[in-house]
């Protein structure tokens, strides 16, 4: 991985990390494109640079940080199944993250739920804001993000809709995502460098820049989205994302039967 790419990677996280377009599928497309999905340390770089985009709620959502106990504990009821699920199936979720056609087939599945989610959950009149939602549906929330862990579904956008399925706002839903992407990513980028040292990956201090840099351009490209996504979001709903993930699902099904990316 050189500079170009790693910056190229990281604008693409940035953008796509809290939409629910898939920044892990748009990242291994990315990637393939490249011809260094297979990599050992871009697997580690697309996972790592998740750093820099949590940074970015931190700094949007900075005082919403500041509450009690008990909405620490509802996120960490949303986190548990995924913690549960990602040791389980950590080895099959690494195989899956080489596989540009399983990101192509999720991004269309994905899209077209999206075409139809604003028409089946209707927000209650009454919704909770996130100071008020139960340990219930923190779980329940909780659960749908463990979808996420098959390339291409989104985090956000199994999340967000988690939430609506409950009856929360999509501003609400929204948010509630973000603040749940805190402990999911860190958890996840921690679990991954563990691993790495575990097996004897040592990083080299090119290697230590790229992943600073990295980290630095998808801080920056994340404060730009959050705030445009929650606008865009709260006025006109998903169905724009839905037909973003079947166009790019399609092309990617195409470009894999004539060029064949996991190969590149």
């Amino acid at each position: 991985m050189n500079y170009l790419e790693a910056i190229i990677l990281a604008i693409v996280e940035g953008i796509t990390e809290f939409l629910p377009i898939s920044s892990t599928g748009h990242l291994i497309i990315t990637s393939s494109l490249f011809g260094i999905a297979g990599d050992d340390f871009t697997k580690l770089f697309i996972v790592a640079i998740q750093l820099g985009a949590i940074l970015s709620v931190f700094v949007l959502y900075f005082k919403r940080f500041f509450q009690t106990v008990d909405f620490y504990l509802k996120l960490l009821v949303a986190f548990i199944p995924s913690v549960i699920l990602g040791l389980m199936l950590n080895k099959v979720i690494d195989n899956l993250l080489e596989s540009p056609v399983t990101v192509a087939i999720t991004l269309v599945i994905g899209g077209l739920i999206l075409l139809k989610v604003d028409t089946w959950f209707i927000a209650s009149e009454t919704a909770p804001n996130n100071d008020k939602i139960s340990y219930l549906t923190a779980l329940k929330i909780g659960f749908f993000q463990t979808i996420a862990m098959i390339p291409g579904v989104s985090r956000s956008g199994a999340t967000i809709i988690g939430g609506m399925s409950q009856k929360l706002n999509r501003k609400t839903a929204a948010e509630f995502s973000f603040f749940l992407a805190v402990p999911t990513m860190f958890g996840a980028t921690a679990k991954k460098l563990y691993d790495y040292y575990q097996n004897g990956f040592v990083l080299s201090p090119t290697q230590i820049n790229l992943l600073l840099v990295g980290n630095v351009v998808a801080f920056v490209v994340a404060l730009i989205a959050i705030k445009s996504f929650i606008t865009y979001l709260s006025k006109n709903g998903f169905k724009l994302f839905g037909y973003y993930r079947i166009l790019i699902g399609i092309i990617i099904l195409i470009l894999n039967y004539f060029y064949k990316l996991s190969t590149l």
